[in-house]
């Protein structure tokens, strides 16, 4: 008999699982979409509906939560501001699950988790503009270049 479980276990320790949690919600939040397994997608996917839940609540209990569960001031004041403010009329089903072919070394199933009216910039947030490199303009400046 099963009795008593709730979770799936994902072949971790209890530690190591809540830490994975706990970074794959900052990920999501951050990112609005993420590319993982089926089975950690599944299993991310009730935990951020429920910590968009919390995030409309506004009050100061409300945001003590979210900091304590998330570990990190900016994906909470995220999840306040913008995320709960998209979603205040949607009663739930936040994110959705899109399977995404297997992965090529193990084969293990891979899917895409993603918030339903996700914002498509957000996924640029910590990518850098490339700067144009300066040629050198005399032959020696080239040779100095090269060498190092």
């Amino acid at each position: 008999m099963r009795h008593g479980f709730a979770n799936k276990k994902l072949n971790r320790t209890s530690e190591h699982r809540k830490a994975l949690l706990k970074n794959m919600l900052n990920s999501l939040i951050k990112y609005e979409q993420i590319r993982t397994t089926l089975p950690k997608a599944k299993f991310l996917k009730p935990q951020a509906d429920k910590i968009i839940t919390l995030g409309k609540k506004d009050n100061l209990k409300t945001t003590k939560l979210l900091v304590s569960q998330l570990q990190d001031k900016k994906t909470a004041n995220k999840v306040k501001k913008t995320l709960s403010k998209r979603y205040e009329k949607r009663n739930g089903g936040y994110t959705r699950i899109i399977k995404a072919g297997f992965r090529y070394g193990d084969n293990a199933p891979m899917a895409i988790i993603e918030f339903v009216d996700r914002d498509i910039q957000a996924k640029r947030v910590d990518k850098k503009k490339k700067e144009p490199t300066k040629e050198p303009e005399n032959k020696e400046d080239k040779k100095v270049a090269t060498a190092k």
